[in-house]
């Protein structure tokens, strides 16, 4: 550690012998030859302004520091009752009292490096008591990738001298924000960006979600385009809750099913959210904020929006509401309700909290009261995971399909295609375990093996249904109702 010596009308040596250093500008501090010569930015400060005063007399004579515990209370009681400028206000011999010369005596008017200063605040935030709830060491310090040899350092160097440890249990640094062309930002180039106008233009969550979408560990850019991308996020996520506020409408504890009475589709969102859950709990453990974002968004994007709600809107829109299918669906809407409102609230502060009070309005409740959701460990199922997923690849193939008939308009919507799909025997033993037509959400599917999958479709010969839309070869069946299918005209009976 350097050792503390003082400015240019101090003591020539510090305690220890060692020579100041009077050619060092601005610091009145050398490092000392054992330990300090890689730390030369570690100085005394004389900017009285700027820091806690070293309040000593030194003996003009002897070089030695006056230790008088009478000195020492008049010294404290002038600063407990004028703050620190008691130091450097009060005269001189009006603290040393009767029994020294202040013309014996040079009185400090350097004072602690600012460092020094700021290394100590672990004392009188975490131990002062005037936070109850804080406790000594910190969980975490935060701050800039520059304060590794600043605040980071002072704060160890303190507490380990005084208190044997560190003053945290962890750190956690950042990078700067720059410009949207990765410049410095300045007031002479007029490229800084207000953060109170971006949030009264866009919204507080628009902010908050671009700095949880950064990598945080290195410097992060800021523009009107980047911008605006994370508006476009932001209303993916929130068409998302949207569709679940829609979807559990009237939802209530007599509908729910469990696990084992799902179809399998419905297992698998389950299996999904217990994955999820492990991948949060380690990102948010690890400080991992970008990944734990992004876990989330890809899986309300692509698992929940682009998959399982488009698979299932004909199911909640047009099954009866007594179906086990329609009940599972919603039980596992439910749950995808706690979950990711909960897990969303720490970044979208505000949405979360109206998305919350929608469905429960209360004046006493508040989705930033509730716990970190707990999801079973028994909903995963790797076996099953693997079988959606090869499911899914063979539905992007259908899709892929179809695309083309939608982009020449040879059909208004998937449900009026007609599939063959042709595949190895193993994907056709998949295929064949579930409803695929439904999930890929056309009239029919075909199968026939082959060596690797493919897919073709064409303009299936079925009528509409006037309910559900579906290009099915039951409608016009029933005499009562003769422009639905069978599935519809059982509804529409009770």
């Amino acid at each position: 550690m350097r050792c503390m010596v003082v400015g240019p009308d101090a003591p020539r040596h510090c305690a220890c012998g060692h020579r100041r250093d009077p050619l060092r500008a601005g610091a009145g501090a050398q490092s000392h030859p054992r330990d300090g010569r890689g730390r030369p930015d570690w100085v005394l400060s004389r900017q009285r302004a700027w820091g806690v005063p070293i309040a000593l007399f030194v003996d003009i004579r002897t070089g030695q520091y006056l230790a008088d515990p009478a000195v020492n209370a008049r010294i404290v009681a002038a600063i407990r009752d004028q703050g620190v400028d008691g130091w450097f206000a009060t005269p001189a011999q009006d603290l040393l009292g009767d029994r020294h010369d202040a013309a014996d005596y040079e009185k400090v008017n350097d004072i602690l490096d600012v460092w020094f200063d700021s290394g100590a605040t672990h004392v009188f935030t975490l131990e002062s008591g005037a936070w109850p709830e804080q406790r000594w060491p910190a969980d975490l310090y935060i701050e800039g990738s520059d304060q590794h040899r600043g605040w980071f350092q002072s704060s160890l160097l303190e507490s380990c001298g005084t208190r044997g440890r560190a003053p945290y249990k962890a750190v956690m640094t950042h990078g700067f924000t720059l410009d949207a062309e990765g410049r410095k930002m300045s007031k002479s180039l007029g490229n800084t960006i207000d953060p109170l106008k971006v949030v009264g233009e866009a919204g507080a969550d628009i902010l908050r979600l671009w700095v949880v979408s950064t990598d945080y560990f290195e410097d992060q850019r800021i523009g009107k385009d980047i911008l605006a991308a994370q508006t476009e996020a932001y209303r993916k996520l929130r068409n998302t809750l949207r569709f679940l506020l829609g979807a559990l409408d009237g939802f209530d504890d007599a509908e729910r099913v469990t696990p084992a009475e799902m179809p399998e589709l419905e297992r698998w969102v389950l299996h999904r959210l217990a994955e999820l859950d492990a991948e949060l709990r380690t990102h948010a453990n690890d400080f991992s904020f970008n990944p734990f974002y992004r876990s989330l968004f890809d899986f309300c994007v692509n698992d929940l929006s682009a998959f399982y709600f488009d698979v299932r809107k004909d199911s909640l829109y047009c099954d009866a509401p007594a179906s086990l299918k329609r009940r599972a669906c919603r039980t596992v809407l439910d749950r995808l309700f706690t979950c990711l409102t909960t897990w969303l609230a720490p970044i979208l502060v505000f949405t979360m909290e109206e998305v919350w009070l929608t469905r429960f309005p209360s004046d006493d409740d508040s989705v930033h009261l509730q716990l970190w959701p707990e999801v079973p460990a028994e909903w995963r199922d790797a076996a099953l995971g693997a079988k959606w997923q090869r499911l899914r690849s063979l539905r992007t193939l259908v899709t892929a399909a179809i695309e083309p008939m939608r982009r020449a308009k040879d059909l208004g919507s998937s449900a009026q295609a007609a599939v063959t799909l042709t595949a190895p025997a193993a994907d056709l033993e998949l295929v064949a375990s579930v409803d695929f037509a439904d999930i890929c959400i056309v009239s029919s599917v075909e199968t026939a093996q082959g060596p690797e999958a493919a897919a073709t479709a064409r303009v299936c010969t079925h009528a509409k249904c006037e309910r559900c839309w579906r290009f099915l070869p039951d409608v016009g069946q029933q005499t009562d109702h003769p422009q639905l299918c069978l599935r519809c005209t059982e509804v529409v009976r009770g």
